[in-house]
């Protein structure tokens, strides 16, 4: 028998010691979801192209819907997500909540865990600004709150299978490049 910290008593599992192994208990929402991701994404986005009958073009403001759910607390998430921020501790320690109860208040409206849901507003933001802006590639990435460019591949790889420069030719469209402007 192993004695002490050798890779033997390391690795042992609760099985081992006739212990019945930890159940993770995943919760589905059984309820109807009252928001979707597209009803609560803001645009990274303030003004757009018009065009006249002269053909002649300017920017004009957009109007962006700042409080989409009407709940302070879920609405301010949005804003902080939509500014490029990702830090739900952070987030949550300005209300002097738990990660957990922010993740929950999302559930409980998307119907989406708080981490996906994150992660997917982050890739809408990205695809945004990869298809309508020339940014540069951190540039976006810190725009969307992943960060870093090497983030932001790690992410689209995840999502799509693809890499930045890919990602965007698979987006763009043509007389997309300008058509917003971000504020």
């Amino acid at each position: 028998m192993a004695r002490g910290n050798s890779w033997k008593t390391r690795n042992r599992t609760n099985a081992d010691y006739g212990r019945p192994s930890r159940q993770v208990v995943k919760r589905e929402f059984r309820g109807e979801p009252q928001y979707t991701l597209d009803q609560l994404y803001i645009s990274p986005f303030t003004r757009r192209k018009r065009w006249d009958e002269d053909g002649h073009w300017q920017y004009i403001a957009m109007e962006r819907n700042l409080n989409p759910t009407g709940i302070t607390v879920m609405d301010d998430y949005l804003r902080y997500l939509a500014s490029g921020n990702s830090d739900m501790q952070a987030f949550a320690d300005r209300y002097g909540l738990k990660r957990e109860e922010v993740g929950a208040m999302v559930f409980i409206l998307t119907g989406i865990r708080g981490i996906r849901f994150r992660q997917l507003y982050q890739m809408r933001l990205v695809d945004d600004l990869l298809r309508y802006t020339d940014m540069d590639k951190k540039e976006v990435a810190r725009r969307s709150g992943l960060g870093s460019e090497n983030n932001m591949y790690l992410a689209l790889r995840r999502e799509y299978n693809m890499g930045i420069g890919e990602r965007r030719r698979f987006l763009r469209k043509e007389g997309d490049v300008g058509r917003f402007a971000v504020g």
